[in-house]
């Protein structure tokens, strides 16, 4: 009895004494300064390292004057420590830290005279031309 007196009593003071899981996502890409959008919410500019408070699939978007926007769905993975049992004891562990990193690269987006127009107006013409359009 004396034993888990103590036992309770040392895990009390340790997550007394502890702080929560520092959980960061650092997104960096090529080229840098891109603006960076995580679920819609604009969150700075690359590179850029912000908090997060869930594990599971983010929204991610990325745009870069002269560069091809870019839009994609990123995971984080969660740690094993930070699952249900364990994270109990890690958060009590002073400074811990989850961090997830993801690299993006943009396509340069092509020049106004790279951009074939023929191909879209024959579409456009054999569209209109098509007797289920009126």
């Amino acid at each position: 009895m004396r034993h888990l007196q103590t036992l309770t009593l040392c895990l009390l003071l340790a997550a007394m004494c502890g702080g929560c899981i520092q959980r960061t996502i650092t997104v960096t890409s090529e080229p840098t300064a891109a603006l960076v959008y995580l679920n819609d919410e604009e969150v700075g500019r690359t590179p850029v390292t912000v908090p997060f408070t869930f594990y599971g699939i983010y929204d991610v978007r990325l745009e870069a004057d002269g560069y091809e926007p870019l839009w994609t769905k990123q995971p984080t993975k969660t740690p094993w420590w930070d699952l249900l049992g364990p994270d109990l004891f890690a958060e009590a562990i002073p400074n811990a830290k989850a961090k997830q990193e993801w690299h993006f690269v943009l396509q340069a987006a092509p020049k106004p005279s790279e951009v074939k127009v023929e191909p879209l107006l024959n579409r456009a013409h054999n569209l209109r031309s098509s007797p289920h359009v009126r």
